[in-house]
């Protein structure tokens, strides 16, 4: 099995946007207060309340960021062309097949708020499209 190649600096660069799109997302004056409502979700008052659900965080953004980074290498050898627009195109079509798709049925299924799954999924779209510019104008050694 051939694993694709991977500029393993611009994934952890992608974690690092991925962390930050999430701080400014999340923070209360932006749609923080908003999503704690929506999703009925209370304050931490503990400190692994809050730390718990970051470290976490960190590692399946970590995860998200080398997948996506697979998926551009392979996609841009089967399709070629500008690897930033295949970063970009193959960033938003994963975002819609996977993570928009299954959050909105999720979501109905529930009886979540529709604000709340727009608020979900625009949130997922600024991370992975945030992801794909590093990815994209960072290529791995070799392959542009």
């Amino acid at each position: 099995m051939t694993i694709p190649e991977i500029n393993y600096w611009a994934v952890l660069l992608a974690t690092l946007a991925s962390m930050v799109v999430g701080s400014i997302w999340y923070t209360p004056k932006v749609f923080g207060d908003r999503w704690m409502r929506l999703a009925k979700v209370p304050r931490p008052t503990t400190s692994a309340q809050a730390w718990l659900p970051l470290l976490l965080s960190v590692v399946l953004s970590f995860l998200l960021a080398w997948v996506l980074a697979g998926s551009v290498t392979i996609a841009w050898h089967f399709y070629g062309g500008a690897f930033l627009w295949t970063a970009i195109v193959t960033a938003v079509t994963l975002w819609a097949g996977f993570t928009a798709g299954r959050l909105i049925v999720h979501d109905i299924f529930e009886g979540r708020p529709t604000n709340l799954t727009v608020l979900n999924i625009a949130h997922e779209l600024v991370t992975v499209l945030a992801m794909a510019v590093i990815i994209g104008v960072w290529p791995p050694a070799g392959t542009v």
